[in-house]
């Protein structure tokens, strides 16, 4: 018990005084008493790292609770203005799966029964444990008006995402989340149509297409470490719920700039084509067929008619 009494002192007494000094060594050995086993003397000696004050690396601390942070409402950001395109970064390549099974997507952010769906459907059975993405703090846990019980958690990056139709919610508001913790029960209330869980990605209030973001597969892969999210990708308008549209990711700011610029294309209307067949073989919506040619989505198409589409 002396000796290591002795050796601990001696051990602290050493790394002291190297303190002291301006200069620190790479690491110090440091030679402990003799000891004696089975009638052989044994000697042992320790290296021990030295770390210099310059080779310490310091994270910067994030307050994301800085910039209207609101536990009573669901949507702080009502009266902002956003300029585009949006950065969002991530520091981690994969996310963790909001639930433990496999995930079965039933309906996609984009145009649905003439409303706007701006999350992404996962299915589940009541009960099921629905865990948080990435790591943040929980802004919002309460129930909401057509969402029913639901969580919102605002990650170090600024992005929001949105559990709804909760049957329980596990957390508080400002209560701290790993990857991957617990915050609830799935389930089907509010305006549900089934046991579901509804997940929304948003920034400074601006809905985002979350596979914009992430792989819903298996992978559960973050598509990249830094994305410009342009206008296109956070209006439901633009896409359809029932499929994934044509991805187009942009990794700078300067390509998502240049995406901007729309290419106008003008489509001759040909027998049997329809508004909706039109959308889906150019990849675009009804909505802005509509919207460029000032017709309405009941407006009869003649043969030989001509549609500008802004792809």
């Amino acid at each position: 018990m002396k000796n290591i009494f002795f050796c601990f002192a001696f051990v602290m007494s050493a790394m002291c005084s190297l303190a002291q000094e301006d200069t620190l060594a790479t690491s110090i050995k440091i030679k402990l008493p003799t000891i004696t086993l089975n009638k052989k003397s044994v000697v042992n000696e320790i290296e021990i790292p030295m770390i210099s004050k310059e080779n310490i690396v310091t994270t910067p601390t994030i307050d994301i609770k800085a910039d209207y942070w609101d536990t009573t409402v669901y949507n702080p950001y009502r009266n902002t203005i956003t300029e585009y395109p949006l950065e969002i970064t991530f520091n981690d390549s994969t996310y963790a799966s909001p639930v433990a099974h496999k995930k079965v997507i039933t309906s996609r952010y984009g145009w649905r029964r003439g409303r706007p769906h701006k999350g992404i459907d996962i299915d589940l059975v009541t009960g099921d444990s629905v865990v948080s993405i990435l790591s943040g703090i929980v802004r919002f846990a309460r129930y909401s008006r057509g969402h029913g019980k639901t969580v919102v958690v605002r990650h170090y990056n600024g992005l929001e995402t949105t559990y709804a139709h909760l049957s329980h919610i596990g957390v508080k508001a400002n209560d701290t989340l790993a990857t991957g913790q617990y915050l609830g029960k799935g389930g089907n209330t509010g305006n549900s149509r089934g046991s579901h869980l509804h997940l929304v990605a948003s920034y400074k209030g601006e809905y985002i297409h979350p596979d914009y973001l992430f792989n819903f597969d298996s992978s559960n892969s973050i598509r990249g470490k830094e994305l410009w999210v342009t206008r296109k990708w956070t209006r439901p308008s633009s896409h359809s719920s029932k499929k994934l549209t044509k991805l187009s990711l942009y990794n700078t700011k300067e390509s998502a700039l240049a995406s901007l610029e729309k290419i106008h294309k003008v489509y001759v209307v040909k027998r049997g084509d329809t508004l909706s067949r039109i959308s889906r073989r150019n990849n675009t919506s009804i909505y802005s067929i509509c919207l460029t040619n000032k017709i309405k989505k009941t407006s009869t198409l003649k043969i030989g008619q001509k549609l500008v589409l802004e792809l």
